[in-house]
């Protein structure tokens, strides 16, 4: 699943898939994610919250998150990302609280909830009055679950936010740590303690997964060529992008797709 920040291009999005980790990054869009097999992690701003099957996760819009897999056994999850504008009422109410903790427990899953999962699920893609009911739905059934409390307590800290949304926004650009530093305001030494200290990992290898995810997104559900794939992504040339593809993922992104497909025909079959 890639990281936005823009708005996407469909009002509801809808990806069932294995889990796998997915670096730091927000967007304007209101995400749940539902596990149906196995477990995994969902990082907040810099909490993990452990998650397993039947548990319902929900990330506010311009929330930071990420997801990180610990268990060896395969695991599933379905995620529905929906715009602002599906979210009807409850849009005000997205922009001004953030959930204490984003998790239900299978326990406190409402039927309702469930349902309203399982029918998008069956959907390869809703119609849209119908997949805007199902997603308020799930805001009315789960919303008054959880805690909520303002943003401005969050406290995940300014320059950790605005890392986060530049390169979720612009990681499809020529991008470097001297040239961020300087359109945020901040030094380049303070930045690249940012990425050390809070996503243990260098700025380099940081934009690299945001851009390996988006590929990866491309390659399992579009059928866009891979030099459209890694021009997109913001990789200078294919050789660039195999060579980062493989560190990650051991294959080449072509066998990726392939696995990827065939992996969906027997779900299918």
């Amino acid at each position: 699943m890639y990281p936005f920040y823009e708005a996407s291009i469909s009002d509801i999005r809808l990806i069932d898939k294995e889990p796998g980790h997915t670096a730091p990054h927000l967007h304007r869009a209101m995400e749940f994610v539902y596990v149906t097999k196995g477990s995994l992690e969902l990082g907040m701003g810099r909490e993990l919250y452990h998650m397993e099957e039947g548990d319902l996760g929900v990330v506010f819009p311009d929330m930071i998150h990420h997801y990180q897999v610990f268990s060896k056994e395969q695991g599933r999850a379905f995620y529905v990302i929906a715009n602002p504008g599906v979210c009807g009422a409850f849009g005000e109410e997205l922009l001004k609280y953030v959930p204490e903790n984003p998790v239900l427990r299978k326990e406190k899953v409402p039927g309702e909830a469930v349902n309203a999962v399982m029918c998008l699920k069956g959907a390869e893609e809703p119609e849209p009055v119908a997949g805007q009911a199902y997603v308020q739905i799930l805001l009315a059934k789960c919303i008054p679950l959880l805690r909520l409390m303002e943003r401005s307590m969050q406290g995940s800290g300014d320059i950790v936010e605005q890392s986060v949304a530049y390169v979720s926004a612009h990681f499809r650009e020529p991008l470097s740590l001297s040239s961020m530093a300087l359109e945020i305001g901040v030094s380049r030494y303070v930045l690249s303690r940012v990425f050390s200290g809070v996503f243990h990992t260098n700025f380099n290898r940081y934009v690299n997964e945001i851009r390996l995810s988006y590929a990866c997104d491309l390659l399992e559900y579009t059928k866009r060529s891979i030099t459209e794939i890694y021009l997109d992504a913001g990789f200078e040339s294919q050789r660039t992008f195999n060579r980062a593809f493989r560190e990650v993922y051991r294959v080449t992104p072509r066998e990726y797709r392939v696995r990827q497909r065939e992996k969906l025909l027997g779900r299918k079959g």
